[in-house]
């Protein structure tokens, strides 16, 4: 897949729940991941890099764990220790 204009294609990933142990029924929306492609209009990330967005801003694409979202839906880039 190739991202166009300001988007930014993210895969996402499990995020860490520390110890605690939250049942099966608490789904709360995913919103870290990992820069996969960015479109040409793109200035504040870079493939590669760990960041998170607004939940309820990504758009499902053909892939089931690859969202798409405007760049100014990203909150963070996240560092390795986070």
């Amino acid at each position: 897949m190739k991202a166009v204009m300001d988007r930014v294609l993210i895969r996402l990933s499990e995020e860490k729940t520390s110890n605690i142990l939250m049942p099966e029924s608490f789904k709360r929306p995913k919103t870290v991941g990992f820069v996969v492609a960015i479109g040409p209009e793109v200035k504040s990330v870079r493939k590669g890099q760990k960041v998170m967005f607004h939940a309820f801003d990504e758009l499902p694409t053909v892939e089931k764990d690859v969202v798409a979202v405007r760049e100014n839906s990203l909150i963070a880039i996240l560092e390795d220790d986070e």
